[in-house]
């Protein structure tokens, strides 16, 4: 039986990875892309990188065609783009990035370390409002939470 482990480390060796302070060198330096946040929209409101899309990963095959009521006319048009894949922390975007690749998308890379390691690089994050949001709240809010009923049992 595969795990989630298993997933990633197979997509690790069919796509490219970028750090964060590369991607924001990329954007400073004016490279058309398109940012795709693959988290679901109640998080991608509470903070997201600015200008960056949002089509939830549980839709995304569908989002990328044409012709389907989750279509994402942005991304359906992108299939010759730079797209940079992020998620919170690097690996729901590395599964979508994958996925973009397996339908036909040419330049598809994932931000490793997600908006965790873009945030503790200091760089800037957006609320709802296109405010900004502080180093501490992104902190507070991109922390992994796991519940102690989430951990493996202990034999």
């Amino acid at each position: 039986m595969k795990t989630f482990s298993d997933f990633l480390k197979e997509c690790l060796s069919e796509v490219e990875e970028i750090f964060p302070w590369d991607l924001h060198d990329q954007m400073e330096a004016g490279r058309d892309m398109l940012v795709l946040d693959v988290r679901e929209p109640y998080e991608f409101d509470v903070m997201r990188i600015e200008d960056s899309i949002n089509v939830p990963r549980g839709v995304l095959e569908s989002a990328v065609e044409w012709d389907y009521e989750e279509t994402e006319p942005e991304l359906a048009m992108a299939h010759e783009r730079y797209v940079v894949v992020v998620c919170r922390s690097g690996n729901r975007s590395l599964l979508a990035a994958r996925t973009l690749l397996m339908m036909g998308y040419k330049e598809v890379v994932n931000m490793k370390t997600g908006l965790r390691g873009w945030n503790e690089f200091d760089l800037p994050l957006v609320d709802q409002t296109y405010q900004p949001v502080t180093l501490e709240e992104g902190d507070a809010y991109l922390a992994n939470k796991v519940l102690p009923e989430q951990r493996r049992p202990q034999s």
